[in-house]
């Protein structure tokens, strides 16, 4: 399973995350579900607490999140607050399993 972030001017604009962990057969695999919970509740938190409704892709073992670029610079910090949230969980998530997760960063700059 790999998470890859899109980091623009240090804050993240866009995560991903696709495949399987393979720790376990489907439907026991506790790395899958626990990257799953993670990442679509950081996104279910963004719409629920902040009103902000990112734009996204969902199908079988992939979640891509976009966050909107025009946000109220208060929003968007508490956007960013939760988003480095959702990393520490899945970086805790790696210290214990981390041949079945792999995160990544890609940095965007823009001139």
């Amino acid at each position: 399973m790999e998470i890859t972030r899109r980091i623009s001017g240090g804050k993240i604009m866009s995560y991903r995350s696709e495949g399987h962990a393979n720790y376990d057969v489907h439907g026991k695999d506790i790395v899958c579900a626990g990257v799953s919970a993670v990442t679509f509740g950081t996104v279910n938190s963004i719409e629920a607490l902040l009103g902000i409704v990112p734009e996204h892709t969902i199908y079988e073992g992939f979640l891509k999140v976009d966050i909107p670029e025009r946000i109220e610079p208060k929003t968007f910090e508490q956007v960013q607050l939760l988003l480095e949230s959702m990393v520490i969980m899945l970086k805790s998530i790696q210290e214990s399993y981390g041949e079945f997760l792999t995160i990544k960063e890609t940095i965007q700059s823009f001139y």
